[in-house]
């Protein structure tokens, strides 16, 4: 019976307890410019994302699964995501280096004899990330690359080096 006697002082005391740990933060955030050493300057700061947010290029390939040169189908699919990883890196190379276009147009009699172009892409691409392989629809794969913008400059760099030093 003493024991019973004594439970509602102890929940008492352990709910007051348990609530005097608690404490309350306003975390909005004004829209009016603060004074740097304010408190609503310190609750912006705390409210920052945690994770930086970084610039990417990305890029996207695709192949078609029934093009591939085999019989064996689950061997046509290991070689379109190949391919389409391939052509992934390709258009990664083309926005950090560009692309060259050679064309060639005969004409004779204000008449196009013959329209020619040839594109060339070069580079070296290091540091990009696999983002996804993806089947698009039944008969296609979709792989996306992402690099680092940082990254980018010093690909740059390399790829300059190596051309001066080969003479091109």
């Amino acid at each position: 019976m003493k024991r019973l006697a004594y439970l509602p002082a102890v929940t008492f005391a352990l709910v007051i307890l348990g609530l005097s740990g608690c404490k309350s933060i306003d975390l909005a955030i004004s829209n009016i410019s603060p004074a740097a050493n304010s408190p609503v300057v310190a609750n912006a700061q705390v409210t920052a994302p945690l994770v930086e947010k970084r610039e990417t290029l990305t890029a996207t390939g695709y192949a078609v699964i029934t093009v591939q040169n085999s019989k064996n189908p689950s061997q046509q699919r290991l070689m379109a995501i190949r391919a389409s990883k391939l052509d992934a890196y390709r258009n990664l190379t083309e926005q950090v280096y560009g692309q060259q276009v050679d064309a060639s147009s005969t004409v004779s009699d204000m008449v196009v004899l013959n329209d020619t172009f040839r594109t060339k892409v070069e580079g070296i691409i290091y540091g990009a990330q696999l983002v996804s392989i993806t089947p698009v629809g039944e008969d296609t794969y979709e792989t996306t690359l992402s690099l680092d913008k940082t990254v980018v400059q010093d690909l740059r760099l390399l790829f300059l080096g190596q051309a001066v030093a080969k003479g091109r």
